[in-house]
């Protein structure tokens, strides 16, 4: 078994210094020299050795005379430490070119409206600005976004419901509106004003549990109607919009998930004027999440994006307004 196996078995504490000082002696084949080497006492460097020996529960060395000559044991470790120095030091200076210029990787989540309509604009507008920094998203529903935040797993967040969890904070970002659609052939594409007997008579296409857009249909919607039928439950927009364009029911989703539908006749956005459908995206971030330069800037970027100046030239984010609703 080759030392450093040993150590992962015992979980053993041999050191970076234990390794450096090993190098030194297995190169200059003398306590002495490689303490000066390392601007060590000759006994600190000895009582290294002798630990580090200890440790692995081997000699690492033969004494031949005033001379200090690897053995077979020392020639196994010998890469091992080697390598071991090598990758620290890479790690060190990456993270001193980090301090001159935003490199990383950045682990995102996001809930699915948010991440299938906008952030793709987003993060390729950030991508293209810093190219050395890597993203990776996740998407999912509100509460996986959340679970996300508070195990670490990611480091920034963009949800389409509120949080009341006491260790995320939320940060207002974007203004969304729900609209309530519709196939053309469904005989509520005709009415030109919609009643809540309509609603409560409609059969429903919704999101699962634990969305935001649920949320939402739940608290202003739904609470406003005697009764509702939900006919399916579905666990992401898209299909969503296939179910109700194949004229299965009525659904509720963000205007910027079906702007393209209703733009090109698939859907039908249905008047609603006594629903108050606003909602707020926002950004959740763990309350204790150090703020590091590359979440810094990103951030920053994304309150210019949100304005729709990145770097002086516009921003790809869909205008939801300019719709044809």
């Amino acid at each position: 078994m080759s030392p450093l196996k040993l150590l992962e078995r015992k979980k053993m504490g041999v050191t970076l210094r234990q390794l450096e000082i090993f190098l030194a002696v297995a190169e200059t084949e003398h306590m002495t020299r490689a303490s000066q080497k390392l601007s060590l006492s000759q006994s600190a460097a000895s009582m290294a050795i002798a630990e580090l020996e200890h440790q692995l529960n081997t000699p690492l060395f033969d004494r031949l005379g005033r001379r200090l000559v690897l053995n077979d044991r020392g020639r196994l470790l010998r890469p091992y430490a080697t390598e071991a120095l090598r990758v620290v030091k890479n790690a060190e200076m990456v993270m001193a070119k980090s301090g001159r210029k935003l490199v990383g990787e950045l682990k995102v989540a996001a809930s699915t409206t948010v991440g299938n309509y906008l952030l793709p604009y987003l993060l390729g507008a950030f991508a293209e600005k810093y190219p050395g920094v890597v993203v990776n998203l996740q998407v999912g529903n509100t509460e996986q976004v959340e679970a996300g935040i508070l195990s670490g797993a990611c480091d920034i967040g963009f949800t389409e419901g509120h949080t009341s969890h006491r260790n995320i904070e939320t940060i207002p970002w974007l203004d969304d509106r729900l609209v309530v659609i519709t196939a053309p052939r469904h005989p509520l594409s005709q009415k030109k004003t919609l009643t809540r007997e309509d609603l409560e008579s409609a059969k429903w296409i919704v999101r699962e549990e634990g969305s935001g857009t649920e949320e939402i249909l739940e608290s202003n919607i739904f609470s406003q109607l005697k009764k509702f039928n939900v006919l399916l439950r579905l666990g992401h927009t898209e299909a969503i919009k296939k179910a109700v364009e194949a004229g299965l029911g009525v659904g509720c989703l963000s205007s910027l998930a079906v702007g393209r539908e209703v733009e090109q006749g698939w859907l039908v956005q249905l008047p609603t004027p006594f629903l108050q459908l606003q909602r707020e995206l926002l950004i959740v971030v763990h309350r204790g999440k150090d703020h590091t330069p590359l979440f810094k800037e990103f951030l920053a970027f994304c309150e210019h994006w949100k304005q729709g100046d990145v770097g002086g030239e516009k921003s790809g984010q869909p205008d939801a307004e300019e719709e044809n609703f």
